[in-house]
């Protein structure tokens, strides 16, 4: 399908009062069948009505994603998931899932669940019987989606396989000239994308992509977790080329800067002492480097560009500044990047697991 010809219009919308006629004019535009980034407290995601299929083949074509790779629906309320989804057939099952929307939900858990039949578009559902739904928690998309009346469907607004957006500006840089509009609110919060899970009992979730909610919340909130194989800690987070993925953004490669990313995983001196001979050797052959580091140890690399992600102390920071950190690699011409590793706990298990899949899972330990 042919992207949109006509220019990319900028909506910018207040996050603190999320009304008036932009958002309106944004709102309309997806009522019409349009494409329409907006911000959440995850990513930016790019919007369209979620029943239509005409309305989502513009999404892929605008992105570059293949069309086997599902899609989550946000919505407003959960009046509006009732239309979409059906009960899960273990009534403790669905107890739980209740109990963990109402702890969670407006937040960056998404939900795997059975699809009503016709409530959404096959081209959102990738073929199966379940469709992954999440209310966003920012007001801004909040207000879009129940201005529309439209389930949006929407994965990160970015060129497919390019690292996700936490700005309109990182947006427009992707995808101006080939969506109808972003709405421009700020910036994204977390800056990492939902937690995906299945209820599989009364008792248990699986996980099925690390994100915003960690397994450590959703164990106190009552619930045993479970991983799929990709979404494990320290796992190869790469679904199998034959396996229709079950979680938007498990099979395809993601998040990857234009420069050859490398993992170092060790002891902070060993670490800086392999990354420096090869900053040397990089040099050498005349290519401009990069490292990503940690702010406790950023001072101790000699690279062309030297980004500090956030603190170990407060891996929240660094999962808040990932995506624009790889992006800013592009933008100085970097080459060749090396990044330091962290724990993968808490939010450092998604962490890791974004930062994992823009490397190619190019890991070297020392």
């Amino acid at each position: 399908m042919n992207t949109p010809v006509r220019p990319t219009t900028l909506w910018r919308v207040d996050a603190a009062s999320p009304d008036g006629e932009p958002l309106r004019a944004a709102a309309a535009r997806l009522r019409e069948g349009g494409t329409v980034a907006f911000p959440t407290e995850t990513v930016y995601g790019l919007g369209a009505d979620a029943r239509r299929s005409e309305a989502v083949e513009r999404i892929f074509a605008a992105k570059g994603r293949p069309s086997d790779n599902p899609l989550i629906v946000h919505v407003a309320g959960r009046a509006q998931l009732a239309g979409l989804t059906l009960p899960l057939a273990v009534p403790r099952a669905q107890a739980l899932a209740d109990r963990l929307m109402e702890r969670f939900w407006p937040g960056p858990l998404t939900f795997v669940l059975p699809v009503r039949p016709g409530a959404v578009s096959p081209r959102v559902t990738a073929g199966l019987d379940t469709v992954a739904v999440r209310m966003p928690a920012h007001p801004v998309a909040l207000a879009l989606i129940a201005a529309s009346g439209c389930p949006l469907a929407a994965p990160s607004a970015n060129r497919s396989g390019r690292p996700s957006p936490t700005l309109a500006s990182h947006v427009r840089d992707d995808l101006d000239g080939r969506i109808d509009g972003i709405v421009d609110g700020g910036p994204a919060g977390v800056g990492l994308e939902s937690t995906v899970v299945e209820v599989l009992d009364g008792e248990t979730v699986r996980i099925l992509r690390p994100g915003g909610i960690t397994a450590e919340a959703l164990r106190a909130s009552g619930a045993a977790v479970a991983y799929d194989a990709v979404a494990a800690p320290e796992a190869a987070a790469d679904a199998s080329a034959g396996q229709a993925p079950r979680s938007p953004g498990m099979k395809y490669a993601h998040y990857a800067p234009r420069g050859a990313l490398q993992l170092v995983r060790g002891e902070p001196d060993a670490v800086a002492a392999w990354i420096a001979a090869a900053v040397r050797e990089a040099r050498a052959r005349g290519e401009r480097t990069g490292v990503l580091a940690f702010d406790e140890h950023a001072a101790r690399y000699d690279a062309d560009c030297v980004l500090a992600v956030g603190s170990l102390a407060r891996l929240d920071t660094a999962a808040q500044g990932l995506y624009a950190a790889l992006r800013a690699f592009d933008a100085q011409g970097v080459q060749r990047i090396w990044a330091e590793t962290c724990p993968e706990t808490g939010i450092g298990h998604a962490y890791m697991n974004r930062l994992s899949k823009a490397a190619g899972h190019a890991v070297v330990c020392v």
